[in-house]
């Protein structure tokens, strides 16, 4: 898949990103991908490709482009090396709502903005610490956004938390595909329900289910990754772009 490296004006600095898209002529509706907690790596910039390949054009942003450059993580080891899953919060840390869905503005001006990408509104996914800035977005974006999808996302329907995307459920247009993983302590049965019952409040269409894989399940280099659940989410957010990003 051919891939071209970007800089993005963002809102507290330049932001590199790669832009994804399939072989032969464009243009096609673009995509704003979210990577996990570990950060953009080799593994997303194939995943960035995958997507590609389904017919879309796909922007893969540096999230972390505050820190201006980190030594990449190892996922196998992020979240039992408590040093390092200290650094990923350190990292993390400036994301807050209002900064995700400032970010996302940047992201999507960009992308739109290409030559290759046709349409006025993008999809956005997100695995991870990235499958709740996918629903930020769509919450801060509104008609930007037209499907949103999120895979083994945490924290996404927290009553007490400001940061929450659940709170903006009103604010959202698209389309919104969940899956969650099983026993994951990030998002419990309680975070589901008041998920499905805000996005229904809302009336907005959408998907919240649960994979039965651990979290983690869509990305390959993740101690806990699941060929099948990985699979499984390929074809749930074909379907999704394929009816509402037609």
């Amino acid at each position: 898949m051919p891939r071209t490296a970007l800089t993005i004006p963002a809102p507290d600095g330049e932001c590199a990103a790669t832009l994804h898209t399939p072989e032969g002529e464009g243009p096609w509706r673009g995509v704003l991908m979210y990577p996990d907690a570990g950060g953009v790596r080799e593994i997303f910039l194939g995943m960035a490709d995958h997507l590609a390949d389904l017919g879309y054009a796909v922007l893969l942003p540096d999230v972390y482009y505050r820190a201006r450059g980190f030594a990449p993580f190892d996922v196998a080891t992020l979240f039992s090396d408590p040093a390092e899953r200290a650094r990923m919060g350190e990292l993390a840390r400036p994301l807050t709502a209002e900064a995700i869905g400032a970010d996302a503005a940047a992201y999507v001006d960009a992308l739109l903005a290409r030559p290759e990408v046709r349409g006025d509104a993008v999809g956005t996914t997100g695995y991870c610490m990235g499958g709740r800035a996918s629903l930020i977005a769509a919450g801060a974006l509104g008609g930007r956004v037209a499907a949103a999808a999120s895979f083994h996302g945490g924290r996404l329907a927290v009553p007490d938390d400001p940061d929450s995307p659940h709170h903006r459920a009103a604010d959202v247009r698209a389309t919104v595909y969940v899956a969650g993983a099983q026993d994951d302590a990030s998002f419990g049965p309680d975070q589901f329900a008041l998920l499905d019952e805000v996005l229904t409040a809302a009336d907005v269409r959408h998907t919240v289910e649960t994979y039965p894989a651990g979290h983690g399940f869509a990305v390959p280099d993740n101690p806990t990754h699941d060929a099948d659940a990985e699979k499984r989410h390929w074809a749930a957010l074909a379907d999704l772009y394929a009816a509402a990003l037609p």
